[in-house]
């Protein structure tokens, strides 16, 4: 399960250090490259939460199927890609894919485990993950100036397939819950909504807020998610339990994988992008720039997920959290006064942290929730980590067309993490596993 974790975390990244060849083989604007990044990030944002719920109701082992060929399918076809309309559309279903892969391996890993080992699974369960979602960049960078951007598409099916039959011959489902039934008004309500969000929040800068079809977007992207609130307080069988939020400590947990993705998004997007067109990078040595944020995180990420099991989460959340912001901090500061040994400094820091940002937080959520909600619980950190990384995206995005600083967008990701910080020192419990399942 780690290696395909990997690999959709690797696709979340690989793409970034091609994203200025990629724009000029298929004659993309500024804009339009970035959403080759964002429109993977949104439908898995989108999707991951149904995938979690169907999980409970169907079985892991057939949705994770499913999932392993849209992915890989996909994925072979994005390399194909002959125009950016073409590319598009290979990374949406790429991103539906992966929105059935995301939150049911960690429903795997999860129930694969006793809980006082679930801290340790999920450290080296994350720590797999991060590094192949660190080491994107270079990956990406190598098959684009030795090869071609379209490797970083074609190394997936290989892998996709290795994985299927793993969860074919090993994997045996536990008892689920098909009577709970799926609950499609709210996912009819959630994807168009964060879709027209998403939309506003990029397009805003380049077409401009007071254009109509921004100025729609916003209202009917808002208008959808408050009435998607609204609908999910009033069932008993929701796509996402809006309850489960009046425990402090799982809406703070949530939060924090929101924070962490953005700042992840923004170190990886906007940070090689920031080697490439200031420092004038060529894409292997900007995706190289970038390791020292992969390298810490091999041998953090087993101690992080032991330092929840002994410790509980609070501390090594808040502690994260911290460490995370100064890093962001520092990063910033690099960039403002134009020195690069503090820009590595700030991912040397946030390697070392991010760990942390994700192991005890996770943890804390997974154990607030009875095991026959764990796909439900899984697939909404799933969605606010994701969320955390397209929303992420379309505001970095913003913030740089308004500005055209990338010290700006960093700022803005550091500012935004402080307060994250404030909330969850304020908010952030240690969880303990109920008896029954929340309606």
């Amino acid at each position: 399960m780690g290696a395909i974790l990997g690999v959709i975390l690797l696709d979340e990244t690989v793409v970034s250090v091609a994203l200025p060849t990629i724009r000029d083989d298929l004659n993309l604007s500024p804009l339009d490259a970035h959403w080759v990044v964002n429109i993977y990030l949104l439908v898995l944002a989108c999707f991951a939460g149904a995938a979690g719920r169907l999980g409970d109701i169907l079985g892991v082992r057939v949705l994770l199927s499913a999932g392993l060929l849209i992915f890989g399918v996909s994925s072979a076809l994005g390399g194909f890609a002959d125009s950016g309309l073409a590319l598009l559309i290979a990374r949406a279903v790429q991103g539906i894919g992966a929105a059935l892969i995301f939150p049911l391996s960690l429903v795997v890993l999860i129930q694969s485990f006793d809980e006082n080992e679930r801290g340790l699974a999920l450290g080296l369960y994350g720590g797999i993950g991060t590094v192949f979602l660190s080491m994107g960049p270079l990956v990406g960078g190598v098959l684009t100036e030795y090869l071609s951007w379209r490797w970083i598409f074609w190394v997936n099916p290989p892998i996709v397939l290795a994985v299927a039959a793993i969860a074919w011959t090993f994997w045996r489902d536990p008892p689920h819950l098909p009577e709970l039934g799926f609950d499609w008004k709210g996912l009819l309500l959630l994807v168009p909504g964060l879709a027209a969000l998403v939309f506003a929040i990029m397009e805003g800068p380049d077409r401009g807020w007071n254009q109509p079809e921004v100025l729609v977007a916003s209202l009917a992207g808002l208008a959808a998610l408050g009435l998607f609130v609204r609908v999910e307080r009033g069932r008993t069988t929701p796509l996402i339990a809006v309850s489960l939020f009046s425990n402090p400590g799982f809406a703070a947990a949530n939060m924090i994988l929101f924070t962490a993705q953005f700042g992840k998004i923004a170190l990886f997007v906007f940070g090689a992008s920031y080697f490439q067109t200031k420092l004038g990078y060529a894409p292997l040595a900007a995706g190289a720039a970038l390791l020292p944020i992969a390298f810490p995180q091999v041998f953090v990420a087993p101690v992080a997920g032991k330092v929840a099991d002994k410790f509980g989460t609070r501390r090594p959340s808040l502690t994260g959290t911290a460490l995370g912001t100064c890093a962001i901090g520092l990063v910033t500061l690099g960039m403002h006064l134009g020195i690069t040994a503090l820009i590595y400094l700030g991912y040397v820091l946030w390697g070392c942290c991010v760990p942390f940002l994700f192991v005890p937080p996770r943890r804390a959520i997974m154990s607030a929730v009875p095991q026959e909600l764990h796909g439900q619980a899984s697939g909404i950190s799933m969605t606010f980590q994701l969320l955390g990384g397209t929303v992420g995206m379309a505001l970095g995005s913003s913030v740089y067309a308004i500005t055209s600083s990338y010290t700006w967008v960093f700022c803005f990701v550091a500012v935004f993490a402080a307060c994250v910080l404030a909330y969850s020192f304020a908010s952030l419990t240690e969880a303990k596993t109920p008896d029954r399942a929340t309606k």
